[in-house]
């Protein structure tokens, strides 16, 4: 296993298992950048934590299920899906938030982490927003 791969399993632990965003922030590098479905790029360490901090603060008891994980090397590259109920506020890209729905979900995702010296410089996170936003139950019923 090498440093890409060892790094990404510090962020999914910290994430779903530890729920420590201090071991998050020390994931990556200060200048790091992030590019997500939901908000976009995402400049900075700070900013970056910001965003883990507002997704588990929605979905606190939140896993994750791991299908396929790969290094191809200095990237980390993981498959799997995102699991929880959604029991605190839900952010939205406008800055706004929605209430909690009560509802479980499980989501797919990829991620793809890029380091240098041990830190994660570029992060990429995929995942399908109205699947999303569908099993919570935010979309209008379809005519």
């Amino acid at each position: 296993m090498g440093q890409a791969r060892d790094v990404m399993d510090r962020l999914t632990e910290t994430l779903t298992t530890a729920k420590n965003l201090q071991a998050t922030d020390e994931c990556f590098a200060e200048d790091a950048v992030a590019i997500t479905p939901d908000q976009g790029e995402i400049r900075g360490r700070d900013n970056i934590v910001e965003y883990w901090r507002q997704l588990t603060q929605a979905l606190p008891d939140s896993t994750y299920e791991p299908v396929h994980s790969f290094e191809v090397g200095n990237t980390a590259i993981d498959e799997g899906f995102y699991v929880g109920k959604n029991t605190g506020p839900v952010p939205l890209p406008s800055g706004e938030t929605l209430p909690a729905t009560q509802r479980d979900i499980r989501v797919r995702g990829v991620d793809f982490a890029a380091v240098e010296d041990g830190r994660i410089v570029s992060y990429r996170l995929y995942f399908d927003q109205m699947e999303f936003l569908g099993q919570l139950g935010m979309l209008p019923d379809a005519p």
